[in-house]
């Protein structure tokens, strides 16, 4: 009988045989190798001193020095997870939101903010939240991190040794969140520098207001004169009259802004008209803008009413995105804080629910791309999330043939290759976190 098998350990070369590797996420597959009905291709991925030197197509040849059968199991490269908030995570069991709603999370998260965020509290639960992702298989985080005075002070110099601690494993980068009208006046010049001299990315959430382009012409100036990205909050609720989206992408072509913009939620888009959907989308393909939706999160926070089985789910509108050629990702969002009770910053599961959620099926085609090489392309990571020869050797291997065995379980016997060599797949225990998430306040 056929047995999950582990990988060789302590073993420079060896080959996966007879993997099944998503087609979207290999680079020059062999031409001999043809994709089934699910879009999965079978090949032979040869790995030597922790890169990968060939791919082929799977030989009839099952056994062999060095070689591992996978029998059709599926590989992907690491996970890209470009949306989170690792400085807010896990504060739940302090922080819980009273009503489940979005104020209800902003207004929780600020209290505790105020009360707990200091630098050993932040760092703490941000090392949490990379140790989960690594054992995962997650290769890059973008994170948001909360920069209202004075916690910028604190939280990005954290921000920077995280980076630091977790090079080589986890490629983080860092983003600003406040709301945008913040970027005004001196505090907005302070916070930029610090940004820049940090390598982080401008961003901040853009809610609806009467001066909303002037808000954001200041945003994209601060982000010019120091060369940085722009990444964006907006358009998070189900009010049909937010449309942050297509200032957002007005303000990138006003200003001819040459670098990287990108704009998560964009919820509101989802119960707007079509022909408001029409010209969003397509001033947004004009533009270049890219998109990262949250289902999880979102699915937590919209519609929500007590006693009242919510309706409207505030996805956005990622296939008709797809189709105009606008680049999407979807991503964790928030773990285990006021914002989203759950998670565990699997890619996995945020892939899985989004398939689910938002119709990522029949067929699945090139949506895995969506949490490995297309995040990765819109982060500048051009080598991380898909299969090359002479890439590193950071991989999954799943117990699981096609989507239907892919997406049914939560695959905790996974194998995360890391540079060819097995990692500890196990995530840190919560109990590690228990004096930290106390109810009661910080001695």
């Amino acid at each position: 009988m056929w047995r999950w098998p582990p990988v060789p350990p302590n073993q420079k070369r060896f080959t996966l045989r007879r993997a099944a590797v998503p087609l979207c996420l290999v680079d020059s597959p062999p031409a001999s190798a043809s994709p089934d009905a699910e879009g999965l291709i079978r090949l032979d991925i040869e790995i030597a001193d922790g890169r990968i030197a060939t791919i082929a197509a799977a030989a009839r040849e099952r056994d062999g020095a060095g070689a591992v059968d996978l029998d059709g199991s599926q590989v992907w490269p690491c996970f890209v997870d470009m949306h989170t908030h690792i400085d807010k995570g896990h504060i739940w069991p302090r922080a819980a939101n009273p009503d489940g709603t979005r104020d209800g999370a902003i207004a929780a998260t600020a209290a505790d903010r105020e009360r707990r965020w200091n630098e050993r509290d932040v760092a703490l639960r941000m090392a949490f939240a990379l140790r989960a992702a690594y054992a995962h298989g997650t290769a890059a985080i973008r994170t948001h991190i909360d920069s209202t005075a004075p916690q910028h002070r604190i939280s990005w110099p954290v921000a920077a040794r995280m980076r630091e601690e977790w090079r080589g494993r986890v490629e983080l980068q860092a983003v600003t969140i406040l709301p945008i009208e913040q970027l005004a006046g001196p505090f907005g010049e302070e916070l930029a520098d610090l940004v820049a001299a940090s390598g982080g990315i401008l961003g901040g959430v853009a809610l609806p207001a009467s001066d909303l382009d002037d808000r954001l012409d200041r945003a994209f100036m601060l982000a010019a004169a120091r060369g940085l990205e722009l990444d964006f909050h907006a358009d998070e609720s189900l009010d049909p009259n937010a449309k942050a989206l297509p200032a957002i992408a007005a303000a990138k072509l006003r200003h001819r802004f040459d670098r990287q913009v990108v704009v998560g939620h964009c919820c509101s888009l989802s119960i707007q008209d079509d022909a408001a959907i029409d010209r969003t989308l397509d001033l947004v393909a004009r533009a270049g803008v890219a998109v990262v939706s949250l289902p999880m999160c979102n699915l937590f926070l919209q519609d929500r009413r007590p006693g009242r089985t919510p309706r409207r789910r505030g996805v956005t509108l990622l296939h008709e995105m797809w189709a105009r050629g606008i680049r999407v990702a979807v991503a964790s969002d928030n773990c285990r804080d006021p914002f989203y009770a759950y998670g565990d910053h699997d890619a996995l599961e945020v892939f899985t629910q989004a398939a689910r959620i938002a119709h990522l099926d029949r067929p699945v085609g090139a949506w895995p791309a969506a949490v490995t090489r297309t995040p990765a392309e819109i982060m500048g990571l051009r080598s991380t999330g898909r299969l090359a020869v002479g890439g590193a050797a950071d991989l999954v291997l799943f117990n699981a043939r096609g989507y239907s065995e892919l997406l049914s379980r939560p695959q905790a016997d996974r194998i995360v290759l890391r540079g060819g060599r097995a990692i500890d797949t196990a995530p840190p225990s919560y109990r590690e976190l228990d004096e930290l998430v106390a109810a009661q306040e910080p001695r």
